[in-house]
């Protein structure tokens, strides 16, 4: 009786008979296990989601530094040398993005998890293109730029956004070939949010001009072209001004946009901008401008911001873009602690953009796997115009799901009237050949129709 009253109310039974089983978080097909050898509860599990779509799981130590985990994802998985132009992005209870801080710990700054989802970003999108020095970061800029566009963050005007779309499918498919970039095929591929039948076919013909381009030199021409646009780079932020309006600020590497709804209404340089704080839910601007006879006036804005947090992330944010373009080191924190401080503590974590220009070392060239674009469905009136000519050759590698004959031994069977049967005296020696005509099986070549239903073919 005493062994059955110890094994019920003991803490193990206890905590076998009530805890219930906590499923583990479903991990993607990549697993990154934590640097130490770390396992069970102490391990923190996290999700990231690349710009090309993959699915990566990192497990890092329960009290890890964001500096661990961008070490994992960045370095030693991507392992991108310029990896301070990118950023782990998380979103808060609101579904308002914030960038993972280094210095901080992860389960402190993200609220929602486990697991914890970040979207690795580009953070600070370099002014010029040419200056990155390597294919693999131009890569993860030229994916980050085909996000922007298909989400509606960086417009283009319909021209800009046929060359840029024929650029892309240059990097992804090679040259053109007429057989099989078809307007059913292209029609595959989304490039801009309203895609329409036009736009589609003005690909294809800009597409033609593209022959001889590599992935590489495809992929630098998309960036030397999208990075003139106006809303290249930058970072929006919602406010409203003294007049109780909607503005939004927009972070760039040369200063800082005001927007009226979306009409550009001011532009404020960095070197301009005398002075840049916060104090509760208001940011404080302080900009210095010339006048007609020469001299400086400064002129003070106040924005606000629905909550103090929103307040201090556009001020970090501002700080960080202002730091990486503008200064040639960052300030380095102080390890002292102090008992008494003003003002907040927070300093730029990564190098600057003229650090990086300078002091990062040359290596051998990386070879890197360049991962096939998301598809969707065809365009169904793509479909009956999309027949090649009849005296197409055939061979032997030709992808099936590409071409449907109209003649041919391949070609599907034509279900046309048959003559009626001869009534000469000779009949019985041709009534074999009409039975053998009805009852002959297909040919070998038809059988595989089942292949193009199941691409979505009709025959």
């Amino acid at each position: 009786m005493w062994k059955r009253l110890r094994r019920t109310f003991s803490r193990r039974g206890r905590g076998r008979s009530n805890t219930p089983h906590r499923p583990q978080p479903p991990r993607s097909g990549i697993h990154i296990p934590a640097p130490d050898g770390t396992k069970g509860k102490d391990v923190l599990t996290t999700r990231v989601v690349l710009l090309d779509g993959t699915d990566v799981s990192v497990d890092v130590r329960k009290k890890a530094l964001g500096e661990e985990l961008y070490n994992q994802v960045i370095r030693f998985h991507l392992d991108l040398i310029e990896e301070d132009y990118f950023g782990l992005q998380f979103m808060d209870a609101n579904q308002v993005p914030h960038w993972l801080d280094k210095t901080k710990q992860i389960k402190k700054q993200v609220k929602i998890g486990p697991p914890y989802t970040f979207h690795f970003r580009v953070k600070f999108y370099s002014s010029e293109p040419n200056m990155l020095q390597e294919e693999l970061t131009r890569y993860q800029f030229f994916l980050q730029l085909k996000r922007d566009i298909l989400t509606g963050k960086l417009p283009c005007p319909f021209d800009v956004a046929v060359q840029l779309a024929a650029f892309s499918l240059q990097s992804e498919l090679g040259d053109y070939d007429p057989e099989v970039h078809t307007p059913y095929f292209i029609s595959e591929f989304r490039f801009v949010p309203d895609q329409t039948e036009n736009f589609e076919l003005e690909v294809i013909e800009a597409y033609k001009t593209c022959r001889g381009q590599t992935p590489a030199e495809a992929e630098l021409n998309y960036l030397n072209i999208a990075k003139w646009r106006e809303m290249y780079g930058v970072d929006m932020h919602s406010v409203k001004g003294k007049d109780g309006n909607d503005y939004s600020l927009g972070l760039t590497p040369t200063g800082v946009l005001v927007f009226e709804g979306s009409q550009k209404i001011g532009l404020f340089f960095w070197p301009k901008i005398k002075r840049l704080d916060f104090k509760s839910k208001r940011l404080l601007l302080t900009v210095v401008e010339d006048d007609d006879e020469g001299r400086e006036q400064e002129h003070n804005f106040v924005f606000r911001l629905d909550s103090s947090k929103a307040c201090k992330h556009l001020w970090k944010c501002a700080v960080e873009h202002h730091a990486f373009f503008r200064l040639k080191s960052n300030v380095k924190m102080k390890d002292r602690k102090q008992i008494v401080r003003l003002g907040s503590r927070f300093r730029p974590s990564v190098r600057t953009e003229f650090q990086i220009t300078r002091n990062t070392g040359t290596r051998k060239s990386v070879a890197f796997e360049r991962r096939p674009s998301k598809r969707y469905s065809r365009r169904p009136s793509f479909k009956k115009s999309n027949v090649a000519p009849a005296n197409r050759p055939m061979t032997t590698d030709q992808p099936f799901s590409r071409y449907v004959p109209t003649s041919g031994p391949a070609a599907p069977p034509k279900h046309a009237k048959q003559s009626p049967p001869p009534t000469k005296p000779q009949a019985p020696a041709r009534a074999p050949q009409r039975s053998s005509s009805r009852t002959q099986p297909p040919q070998p070549a038809y059988s595989r129709s089942s292949a193009r239903h199941a691409y979505g073919i009709e025959v």
